[in-house]
């Protein structure tokens, strides 16, 4: 049984823990999504300005990255952004004034609009809700299982 423990505790520590948070980023404009770490690498399609992603991991200059869609690529370091946005993956998501299911809505957004995460830190101060900006300007906040990208 001490062995099983030891293990397990060495698994967890090698893999950064249990509850490890996945790191997502944005493209900083069009890019070029390819199937290796190298611009002769084949490249396989090109994901828009803002489009969130979850980074693998990262290999001098280059991020292996999985999108929405689960489709797995590797993006050039240069081509993300410091901006972080979400992507609405339900047919219409209120974007609601206050983090309460009974608020007034500020706006509705359709599945796949992107939208801008305006205070990464304040998901963890309201439970279950991002607060969010449209590019238009019109900001509030929307249920977390309505977005993908966090």
């Amino acid at each position: 049984m001490r062995r099983v423990s030891s293990l397990l505790i060495a698994t967890i520590a090698l893999s950064g823990g249990v509850a490890a948070a996945a790191d997502f980023q944005s493209a900083s404009g069009a890019a070029v999504l390819y199937d290796a770490p190298s611009l002769k690498a084949k490249p396989l399609f090109v994901i828009g300005r803002d489009t969130p992603f979850e980074v693998i991991v990262g290999v001098e200059g280059w991020l292996k990255i999985r999108d929405a869609s689960g489709t797995v690529a590797w993006i050039e370091r240069k081509a993300v952004s410091e901006r972080r946005t979400l992507i609405v993956r339900v047919p219409v998501a209120d974007v609601l004034s206050a983090p309460e299911g009974n608020a007034p809505p500020v706006f509705k957004a359709e599945q796949n609009v992107v939208l801008e995460l305006v205070d990464p830190a304040h998901v963890s101060n309201t439970p279950g809700w991002a607060k969010v900006r449209h590019r238009d300007g019109q900001q509030g906040y929307i249920r977390i299982a309505q977005v993908w990208g966090l």
